[in-house]
């Protein structure tokens, strides 16, 4: 039996459209805000639609040195174009991208995972020093 860890996908997100993408500076004052834009479909972009849709993203932090990791956000995209009226046919359709606001106190890696509702689960990292 496979961890869930085995389960995530990964790849260059300039050609795989699942990937998340971590925007954010590589530096950060301690104190200061740090603000981070999450992403599916940067450069490749993703279907947004009531058959094929990435249903969320997560933003987690390990600092430096810890043992632990540390979830700091859960973000769902829930309008894919559903409607009475049939597929595609709704008012509203969610863009998997989000920005958020972390204060660090220690360097660490941002780790941001999604689930797209066809192909599963992706992942992607990015290092954060704190100065």
């Amino acid at each position: 039996m496979n961890t869930i860890g085995e389960e995530y996908q990964s790849a260059d997100w300039k050609k795989e459209k699942h990937v998340p993408v971590i925007d954010c500076d590589d530096r950060v004052k301690e104190g200061e805000n740090l603000q981070v834009t999450l992403t599916v479909g940067k450069e490749v972009a993703h279907p947004n639609t009531t058959e094929h849709h990435i249903r969320w993203i997560q933003l987690y932090f390990k600092p430096e040195g810890e043992k632990f990791t540390y979830q700091v956000g859960n973000f769902e995209f829930t309008a894919h174009g559903e409607s009475a009226d049939g597929a595609n046919a709704g008012p509203a359709f969610s863009q998997s991208s989000v920005t958020t606001t972390l204060n660090l106190k220690k360097s660490g890696t941002l780790y941001a995972t999604s689930l797209c509702n066809i192909h599963g689960l992706w992942e992607n990292s990015k290092a954060v020093t704190v100065q």
